[in-house]
């Protein structure tokens, strides 16, 4: 197996003559030691980098950031300055992001069963706008406006009956879903019509998700299609058509740029001639490559005629997507980037749990031993976000990397912080 893809690493990532890897201009061995591992490495000038990408694809706030797949306060700021709006998709996601400064115009709020707390803040605050998911949404909404809050701009979320090729788990625009009004049945154009008639809420658009990492820009024009005819006749000032981009995560893997996926997109709704203003909401192809997470190997056992193991001091409380959809990753060592990738290994946590793998078959370098440094690329996207507890570990702190400097935006939990809410 040869070295590791170099095109998944973070934009500013380079090697030097030894194979010793840096980002931002900041040797990872030095980040480790500094920081401990495991440890979440963020290339800023990557992060920007697509966050302006996104906006001179789509326009000036027409680019929603979708916070679910990274956010911490220094991730909201950045891409608010960037020029792009935040999708949150729940209260504590929207505080995050109103206690980094992102002020509430800049916010939409997302989500297939809002509470009334979270309605009620989001009210509050005036966010932008709402994605309404179902009817018991819009009783929630009749409840507020009864307490005398603001009546909230809302865009209706469709189901376009559009099957994007992903992971059937992060498939969401067919028709068997958990998410939106369904165009086919009838039930989409029932929303608008109840939306249109309450005093509750402002309609201002309708919006639709496909999926997750969804390779093919195909399917992203023909959701396009389908929403732009629905539209079109509704004369409403807002189209939303998603996120879901994809990223190439093992080596063979490839996918459209943000600015490609731009053209499909802008594309379809140019040839139906829709009126409407388009935004799009990515987050994986924001963030999910800007980021490589680094461990220290911890055992390795090889059980003749069977497989090697290799432990390392995280897993899947950093990074649960293996175990949930089965993803795959690369393993490198990251001072020996360029060392041919000769041995196999199932790279493993140290989670008391057999499905507790992170990588099941991983081209490693020959001569791993305990001690040593191991890194997986592209896990910008839901390995923050998506960490836990499991174990009583604690979570990795993040760093952000640019021009020479580093600096923790996330710190490392410690053991008080696992009794933080235990009341006894």
């Amino acid at each position: 197996m040869p070295s590791l893809p170099l095109h998944l690493l973070p934009d500013t990532a380079t090697v030097d003559d030894r194979g010793a890897l840096s980002i931002g201009g900041i040797a990872v061995a030095e980040l480790a030691a500094a920081h401990g591992t495991p440890l979440f490495v963020y290339d800023e000038t990557h992060l920007r980098r697509r966050c302006r990408e996104a906006v001179d694809a789509f326009g000036h706030q027409q680019a929603v950031y979708a916070t679910k797949a990274f956010l911490c306060r220094a991730m909201a700021r950045l891409a608010y300055e960037e020029g792009m709006l935040l999708d949150v998709a729940s209260g504590g996601e929207m505080h995050v992001a109103l206690s980094a400064g992102v002020p509430a115009d800049a916010l939409t709020l997302h989500g297939n069963n809002k509470s009334l707390d979270e309605l009620r803040y989001a009210l509050t605050e005036q966010v932008r706008y709402l994605v309404v998911d179902c009817d018991e949404e819009l009783d929630r909404l009749e409840l507020l406006h009864a307490e005398g809050l603001p009546v909230p701009r809302v865009v209706l979320r469709i189901t376009p009956g559009v099957h994007a090729h992903t992971h059937e788990y992060i498939a969401t625009g067919q028709d068997d879903s958990k998410f939106g009004f369904n165009l086919g049945n009838g039930a989409a154009h029932r929303a608008v019509d109840r939306a249109r008639r309450s005093p509750a809420v402002e309609l201002v658009g309708v919006h639709c998700h496909i999926g997750s990492n969804v390779f093919a820009v195909d399917s992203f024009a023909r959701a396009a299609e389908v929403m732009a005819r629905f539209a079109a006749p509704l004369g409403l000032p807002e189209l939303v058509l998603g996120g879901g981009l994809g990223v190439p995560y093992v080596g063979g893997e490839e996918s459209s740029t943000i600015t490609e996926w731009g053209r499909v997109v802008l594309g379809a709704c140019e040839a139906l001639d829709v009126q409407s203003r388009i935004s799009v909401e990515p987050g994986r192809s924001i963030v999910a490559s800007s980021a490589i997470t680094v461990y220290t190997v911890g055992a390795v056992k090889e059980i003749p005629g069977v497989r090697t193991y290799v432990s390392v001091d995280g897993g899947m409380s950093d990074n649960p997507r293996p175990v949930l959809y089965g993803s795959g990753y690369e393993a490198f060592v990251p001072d020996r980037v360029l060392d041919p990738r000769e041995a196999r290994a199932r790279l493993v946590g140290k989670h008391c749990e057999s499905g507790d793998v992170l990588i099941f078959d991983a081209a490693v370098p020959a001569g791993l031993a305990a001690g040593d440094l191991i890194a997986t690329p592209v896990t910008g996207a839901y390995g923050h976000s998506m960490a836990s507890n499991y174990n009583k570990l604690t979570r990795p702190p993040v760093v952000f990397v640019r021009d020479g400097g580093a600096r923790v935006v996330v710190r490392r939990e410690n053991f008080d912080d696992l009794l933080r809410c235990d009341v006894g």
